[in-house]
């Protein structure tokens, strides 16, 4: 019987383009004021910017010499999250009430959508029937009427399911 070995290999992430790291011999150099210090050494370039405290970064990978900047790597990152974070589409957010909602509650419901319609996310309300309440659907299309009708100046109607009794509001641009 012949035995396989196992062996516990580790795939580690590949490792940014900065400081020692830099593998092109020669990087174009913007400093930390945003000044073209032009074509120079990277280890000279790392050393300027060891004497400053931040990172020499890799920039864009250039065709002959890849653009290093020196700036706070920490900083860059988080910059760049943050970016991402708001170029990501918008999500649907669900409201679920019943057609004899109270008066408190559904102002509470009607804030908290205002809310997330102001920071670009669809809203989408869906009125539920159960038993008895289906003898009276004329309440819960006015209540998605009133919805509708309470947030008409931070959004519009991108569609209106009087049967499914369902309404769908996108931020208004």
């Amino acid at each position: 019987m012949v035995r396989r070995r196992f062996t516990n290999r580790r795939v580690r992430p590949e490792q940014p383009n900065i400081n020692h790291n830099i593998k092109a011999p020669q990087v174009r150099l913007i400093d930390h004021e945003n000044e073209n210090r032009g074509v120079m050494d990277t280890r000279d370039a790392v050393s300027i910017a060891e004497e400053v405290g931040l990172d020499l970064v890799v920039v864009s990978e250039g065709k002959d010499t890849p653009v290093a900047k020196i700036l706070d790597y920490g900083k860059h990152q988080y910059q760049q999250k943050k970016r991402q974070k708001q170029s990501s589409k918008p999500t649907m957010k669900e409201v679920k009430l019943r057609p004899n909602v109270d008066d408190s509650d559904y102002d509470i419901r009607i804030e908290r959508a205002t809310k997330w319609l102001d920071k670009g996310n669809h809203v989408k309300f869906q009125i539920r029937l159960r038993g008895r309440e289906h003898q009276h659907r004329d309440r819960a299309r006015e209540l998605l009427e009133r919805i509708v009708q309470d947030l008409n100046d931070v959004a519009k109607v991108q569609s209106l399911d009087t049967r499914a009794l369902i309404v769908q509001l996108v931020p208004e641009s």
